[in-house]
């Protein structure tokens, strides 16, 4: 009986001591998952892919979790009711950490109680793009078009209020023009359907689509930056095009649940900005159009705020809703 007290106590006492030399391992002592808000391929995805990438090669073990639905409001439910560890972190767009704050009636999460900011990622303006059969070469030929088929272009988004989606509301005000819109899963499941014919027209994230335009599988007629991206010198922008003041810049942002502790949260701030200003990754994101922000969590926090007012008087505008 003494034998079998004395082996429990010692059980006991290693127990304890595996415990206390776990909670003392430094972060990241397990592996870090990282939600993406969208199905695989579009922006939010490929940027995400690319932090894992980069804070695997500084230690870590990440794991992307692609959790679509609901433009985005199914991954960040799920990262606002995570433990506050820094073991979940989530990659998503404006559209996640701005738009849907004005979108939904009652979304399901809050972006300022529920998450701490802790880095814009990328910013990447939006590029109208047709199937190459589609008949126009050129915004005003699209425009013509649309008007004389008022109500008849079918034109993709990533989600109900992403940027995409409110960048074809926008040309819709300032045009006069009307179509059908189809909300998809994501950037890259409505790209799939532009190549293949099914929809005629879509504003998506200029980055993820630069590779179809240049193999011809897409036509670019318009781009939203103020001014022309370098990567496609020959497409104008909607400015030049004849629409005053029509600037669309879509951004990815890394955030966290709200309550992180400061050291973890500083670390995974200086992992994740050291790892988007390597020379390689910056290489072949500035290739595919995306602008590397790489900021502070305090900064990011801040332009969440910003973008959420922004996008709510824009919203509120267009009258989109989703419930």
């Amino acid at each position: 009986m003494r034998i079998a007290a004395s082996m429990n106590t010692l059980v006991i006492a290693f127990g304890a001591l595996a415990c206390a030399t776990a909670m003392a391992q430094p972060y990241p002592a397990k592996p870090v998952r990282i939600l993406v808000p969208f199905v695989a391929g579009g922006t939010s995805d490929i940027v995400a892919r690319a932090i894992g990438q980069k804070l695997n090669e500084s230690g870590y073990t990440t794991l992307v979790e692609n959790r679509p639905g609901a433009n985005g409001s199914v991954a960040a439910e799920a990262l606002a009711k995570s433990p506050a560890d820094g073991y979940t972190i989530m990659v998503g767009s404006i559209g996640v950490f701005s738009i849907n704050m004005s979108l939904y009636r009652n979304p399901r999460y809050d972006v300022v109680k529920d998450f701490d900011a802790i880095s814009v990622a990328i910013r990447t303006p939006n590029v109208l793009i047709t199937p190459p059969s589609f008949p126009a070469n050129d915004l005003k030929e699209f425009i013509a078009y649309a008007k004389r088929n008022p109500g008849k272009i079918s034109y993709g988004s990533s989600g109900s209020g992403s940027s995409d989606h409110l960048s074809a509301e926008l040309f819709k005000q300032q045009t006069g023009t009307f179509g059908v819109h189809i909300p998809y899963r994501g950037g890259a499941a409505a790209q799939t359907d532009i190549m293949a014919g099914n929809i005629e027209a879509s504003f998506q994230n200029f980055g993820t689509v630069v590779p179809f335009i240049r193999a011809g599988k897409m036509k670019a007629l318009a781009v939203t930056s103020a001014s022309r991206m370098p990567q496609l010198p020959n497409v104008p922008t909607v400015i030049e095009s004849g629409l005053k003041g029509f600037e669309v810049t879509s951004w990815q942002a890394v955030a966290a649940p709200k309550g992180v502790p400061r050291d973890i949260l500083a670390k995974l701030n200086a992992d994740i900005v050291r790892g988007l200003r390597t020379a390689d990754l910056s290489q072949r994101f500035a290739d595919q159009g995306f602008e590397i922000v790489a900021n502070s969590p305090e900064q990011a926090g801040g332009f969440f705020r910003s973008e959420i007012e922004r996008w709510g008087k824009v919203v509120k505008a267009s009258g989109a809703t989703v419930d």
